[in-house]
């Protein structure tokens, strides 16, 4: 694709960047196959090669509408595209590049910001979100029906064996994920546990700035991923193996350490380690000796829902499968794997009608071989895809845990 770039960022390193992605590009369109709000709408502009189109605009000098941004905001930031094109398009950092221009450019109204700014207060931080979600909970059974599957009953805490071991990992906390499931934590530390591995949650640590990130307040998000490294470098420096995620969307933002600090030279070169040393938690298992864990593996179906992030963002796709079936599980076959269940952060509030309507399509996906049990890796779409009268719906680390052998 040819550029012309205006002069405001033509010769930055933003602009050096959107411009390299959008030479990749070669308009072939593969990509509007698995974007979801295309197959949703199917409207060009909400599909990666309109959105795309549309950033180009921004970039070389258009001035950006209302309407604009409404088709970069009906973005689920999925990357289902990226693994779909042939060329190898960057799009995501593209499109935070785009998005950032237009908040600069076209401030948004009031009530927007407000909501905005009220949600990364809130959800990137654990000791606020924790008392929201506890009084949420007491008064969840009179609140309307379609507002009762975004608050998830509590779950019991899991006791932990003290471990002995010479080998340790370090542990992403998380920010909402402590307070709506600290059970799949606590089962990641049982089940390393069990393969001689100290799983340690790190003091001074806070959000990993995906929040923040994909609301464009790009400022916040790196202020949050240099206290991240300041954490955990020294850590990963004496001794420890690998920084363990449980929550895949978490897991790809830190991944991206090295592109949001790329212009900082006093972290940069941290960032890219810390980076470096991310795994999933499916990642730690799979590097391990499974035949120490003790399974009594259910017989029932298991439907694996695989999260946007652990398949087109971390490459991870069939890696939760294959581990579950080695280790005894019945896996039941699902449809549209590649489509996303529409939770995507904080997309079931910014785009309740399109979230649900993916979250009703991703369910139907899953239930159609009947499994008596959902399991995924992220907590955001846990929470999202839970119904109160439907199938389970939990973490795949807690159903290792359950069946581990006391």
């Amino acid at each position: 694709m040819q550029t012309a770039l205006a002069d405001f960022i033509k010769n930055t390193a933003e602009g050096k960047h959107a411009d390299s992605i959008l030479r990749a590009c070669v308009h072939c369109g593969f990509c509007t196959a698995t974007c979801p709000t295309y197959q949703l709408l199917g409207d060009e502009l909400d599909g990666p090669r309109g959105r795309i189109y549309q950033i180009k605009q921004v970039l070389e000098g258009a001035a950006p509408t209302p309407t604009l941004r409404g088709h970069l905001d009906r973005c689920l930031s999925c990357r289902a595209c990226e693994t779909t094109c042939p060329s190898g398009v960057d799009y995501h950092h593209l499109l935070d590049i785009g998005r950032d221009q237009v908040e600069q450019q076209l401030p948004r109204p009031l009530h927007e910001r407000l909501q905005r700014k009220s949600m990364v207060w809130l959800f990137s931080s654990a000791k606020r979100f924790a008392p929201v979600l506890a009084v949420a909970r007491l008064v969840r059974p009179i609140l309307p029906v379609k507002f009762r599957h975004k608050i998830t009953p509590a779950c019991k805490a899991i006791p932990l064996e003290k471990i002995e071991s010479q080998r340790r990992m370090l542990l992403l906390d998380g920010c909402v994920q402590p307070a709506i499931a600290p059970n799949i934590n606590q089962a990641a530390k049982r089940v390393l546990g069990h393969l001689g591995i100290d799983l340690q949650s790190v003091s001074n640590t806070t959000c990993c700035g995906a929040l923040p990130q994909h609301l464009s307040e790009k400022q916040k998000a790196q202020q949050m991923a240099r206290q991240n490294i300041d954490a955990w470098y020294p850590q990963l420096k004496n001794g420890a193996e690998a920084l363990v995620i449980t929550a895949s969307g978490c897991g790809a933002h830190i991944r991206d350490y090295g592109t949001l600090l790329a212009n900082d030279p006093d972290y940069v070169e941290k960032a890219e380690f810390v980076a470096d040393k991310a795994i999933d938690i499916v990642q730690a298992l799979a590097k391990q000796d499974l035949k120490q864990l003790t399974l009594k593996p259910s017989a029932q179906g298991t439907a694996v829902h695989t999260p946007c992030t652990l398949q087109h963002a971390l490459g991870l796709n069939g890696e939760v499968e294959k581990l579950l079936t080695e280790l005894g599980y019945s896996l039941r076959d699902v449809s549209e794997g590649h489509l996303c269940c529409g939770s995507a952060g904080t997309y079931s509030i910014t785009q309740a009608k399109l979230s649900g309507k993916l979250r009703e399509r991703k369910l139907n996906a899953l239930k159609i071989n009947k499994p008596a049990r959902i399991v995924t890796a992220n907590i955001g779409c846990l929470g999202h895809l839970h119904e109160d009268e439907g199938i389970p719906v939990m973490h795949w680390i807690n159903l290792i845990e359950e069946d581990l052998v006391k």
